[in-house]
């Protein structure tokens, strides 16, 4: 454990893997920590009296290097396998079996506190460094334990469905997210199918806890069925009320009422419903059916892990696909510019919008992803993934900080549209990134996709990389336009 450690946690949340976790250790489970478990004293008011450490799965690792990259302290060095696996290993198992999970001492909602969250997808079979991982794991971390995904096939339908086990994991209470995948062009559509099916039983649930209520069996658990009905929609109330009724309801489980709401308790609390896919699926294939779900105007939320590439199959070119990227069906590069989905989402005018990179901005990342599952309505959240098809020259254990180059060389822009905001009369649009700082085709040329031009096609490239910043600059100029055009008539 490094003195250098400031105590961040953004190695965690940067990690794909889930296999570099902080622990936070009373006096005595530190005081019986295994020799060589090293720990400093946790920072931070709400952690007083705690010790802090942050430990690795070493069989679990890849060895990508992500965490040792976003590292601000310079605190990680990655060591050969062989010279940390024994010692690492029973400290681990330590860490995980014998240290409880102290989850309710931060706020989850910022960079710190959502890593004292157990990640509940965990050492699951992606390429080492993936872009698109830390993403889906960050969901699980806030919402994991109320979770349904439906997921697309692709990538993340692999990595995330690697038979013969399950690389989504439960919390000690045995819960989790519940995930199912589906194809490529039905994906939407089958997950709202979830969402109006628990939509169904938790309307069941509602009408046998507005019987029970006139039945008045219990004054503590008719206050609580009232209470649990004003807040229908909330997930996190709901869950709290559920823990404390549960003894009430086995109580009284004879009574013919209760026992149908007993029947249907893993419904009472409000799920967490998420739409999980790449790209080819998102803006291409399946695009009809997530455009029927968004239209719907129903409480789902969507993650669109955009790898601007048909990454599973391939690597052939999508309508995600940038300007001047070479890829399968767009040898020598792709002539027309990027889908912009996330502008065509927010038409609606009642969907919640994000794109985020999470190595650009962990904050913002975070705040969009908490902001569109508590939004009450359809959301979709479109993150900027990494792939080892981009052919990064740093190699994939920089995909992180090239997701922070790719916003401030303007390839990729970070923004947030929340139509609650314009309820309440303030703007709903919010430019979360700058105006570009880095150039532009140094970007691109730290890509082999765009590089590769130069040899393949050299008397195109030049052209199709002036193209490809062109088709850029007019997407963040179209994002300033929105955030003027949303303004409220006293902003101006």
């Amino acid at each position: 454990m490094s003195d250098k450690c400031i105590q961040c946690n953004q190695c965690s949340l940067a990690c794909p893997h889930a296999v570099i976790r902080p622990f936070l250790l009373d006096e005595e489970e530190a005081a019986e920590a295994p020799e060589g478990f090293e720990t400093l004293s946790a920072l931070g008011k709400q952690l007083e009296g705690l010790e802090y450490k942050i430990q690795v799965s070493p069989y679990d690792c890849t060895g990508c290097g992500v965490c040792a990259d976003v590292c601000p302290a310079d605190a990680l060095e990655m060591t050969p396998f062989a010279e940390m696996a024994a010692k690492e290993a029973d400290n681990w198992d330590y860490a995980i079996n014998e240290i409880s999970i102290k989850d309710d001492l931060m706020d989850p909602v910022n960079i710190k506190g959502s890593q004292f969250q157990q990640p509940l997808l965990e050492f699951h079979g992606a390429c080492a460094g993936c872009g698109e991982t830390a993403y889906a794991k960050l969901v699980t971390q806030l919402f994991g334990d109320r979770m349904l995904i439906a997921n697309a096939t692709g990538c993340s339908s692999i990595w995330g469905g690697s038979a013969p086990v399950s690389v989504y994991s439960t919390n000690p209470e045995g819960h989790g997210p519940a995930w199912a995948n589906s194809l490529f062009e039905d994906n939407a559509e089958y997950g709202y199918g979830m969402f109006l099916a628990n939509q169904q039983i938790r309307a069941k649930i509602a009408d046998l806890m507005e019987e029970a209520i006139e039945l008045n069996l219990d004054d503590e658990l008719t206050e609580l069925m009232k209470e649990m009905l004003d807040n229908y929609n909330d997930g996190e109330k709901t869950q709290e009320i559920k823990k404390k009724m549960m003894p009430l309801l086995a109580k009284y489980s004879e009574n013919e009422v209760i026992a149908e709401i007993v029947d249907r308790k893993e419904f009472i609390t409000k799920k967490s419903q998420w739409i999980f896919g790449g790209d080819g699926w998102a803006y291409d294939i399946g695009y009809g059916g997530l455009d029927h779900v968004l239209a719907s105007g129903d409480d789902v939320n969507v993650l669109v892990f955009d790898t601007e590439v048909y990454s599973n199959t391939g690597g052939q070119s999508s309508k995600a696909t940038p300007t001047a990227a070479a890829a399968k069906f767009a040898a020598s590069g792709k002539k027309i510019k990027k889908k912009d989905l996330g502008q065509m989402a927010m038409t609606y005018g009642y969907v919640y919008v994000a794109q985020i990179a999470l190595g650009a901005n962990m904050n913002q990342a975070i705040k969009a992803i908490a902001e569109a599952e508590a939004y009450d309505g359809p959301s979709i959240v479109i993150a900027y993934s990494p792939c080892i098809s981009h052919g990064l020259k740093a190699g994939m254990g920089c995909s992180v900080s090239q997701e922070k180059d790719a916003v401030k060389a303007g390839f990729w822009h970070l923004f947030r549209f929340n139509p609650e905001l314009k309820e309440e009369g303030k703007n709903p649009f919010s430019m979360d990134s700058k105006e570009p700082t880095e150039s532009f085709r140094d970007y691109l040329l730290s890509e082999v996709r765009f590089s590769s031009l130069q040899k393949t096609f050299p008397e195109i490239a030049e052209e199709l990389y002036e193209k490809s910043e062109k088709d850029a600059e007019e997407r963040y100029q179209s994002y300033k336009r929105l955030e003027t055009a949303y303004a409220p008539k006293d902003e101006e």
